[in-house]
């Protein structure tokens, strides 16, 4: 069983309703009024809750961030490639999806999961092997993002993204020898923003897939990122631009 922690985390499960909670458990002397949309959220999915005492919760927890509130859970089904493209085949803009070639720390990705979805992207893919992570930890640094935007597990990565590139889809690669920067590009358009992991960068498939490549600027020759600073940057980047585009339509329709 998976072991949620913390209001946020549970009650984004609880909203969501892609896996199954067993029971919550509660602090004994917690303040339930601080607790009351997780509890009504609760009753409306029939969860039970339970009282247990400071002791047992800390034996559970894997910190000290639970907040007096810990829910057990089963494992949380990845989106699959299906459900991505039915997503793709009803938006009205232009999709912007990122690609994890890799993750070294769970927390790292659960922070890349909680960037992508402050910074609206579509959908976060990710490698077969990278859905090994330790589900509390994604959890917890992602603020409840990892149940909103359910990594879309990637079994045949170049099928899914020829697809992609027949959609209209830019496969753009992060690599640190690119000729373009990623401020030169327009991202404005259907955008896949495809990124390695800390140790290995972006594997041959991946970098065969992609339509171009580009590199995020940095002072000094041995200047690296980690892949959630990475991601951040390019998602932000992209973010800015369609920003950018929507102020100019808004403008230019006052205009008229």
């Amino acid at each position: 069983m998976i072991h949620l922690e913390g209001r946020q985390s549970i009650e984004a499960a609880l909203a969501a309703g892609r896996r199954r909670i067993e029971v919550i458990l509660l602090k004994e002397g917690a303040h339930a009024e601080k607790l009351g949309e997780l509890l009504a959220a609760a009753e409306r999915r029939r969860v039970a809750v339970k009282r247990v005492s400071g002791g047992e919760l800390e034996r559970l927890a894997h910190g000290r961030s639970h907040g007096g509130v810990i829910a057990v859970c089963g494992p949380l089904p990845p989106a699959n490639e299906r459900e991505l493209l039915a997503t793709l085949d009803g938006l009205r803009s232009a999709p912007l999806l990122l690609l994890i070639d890799g993750s070294e720390d769970d927390r790292n990705l659960g922070f890349t999961l909680r960037t992508a979805e402050a910074l609206g992207a579509t959908a976060v893919l990710v490698k077969k092997h990278v859905l090994d992570f330790d589900e509390t930890e994604v959890s917890r640094s992602s603020s409840g993002a990892l149940e909103r935007l359910p990594p879309v597990r990637i079994d045949r990565e170049s099928e899914l993204l020829r697809e992609l590139r027949r959609r209209g889809l830019e496969l753009v690669g992060c690599v640190a020898g690119a000729k373009r920067s990623v401020f030169d590009l327009d991202l404005r358009r259907p955008t896949l923003l495809a990124v390695g992991g800390e140790k290995r960068g972006l594997s041959g498939a991946v970098r065969g897939q992609c339509t171009l490549f580009a590199r995020i600027p940095t002072a000094g020759s041995g200047a690296s990122l980690p892949m959630s600073h990475a991601a951040a940057i390019l998602l932000a980047e992209c973010a800015r631009q369609r920003r950018d585009q929507a102020a100019e339509r808004e403008s230019g329709s006052a205009a008229r």
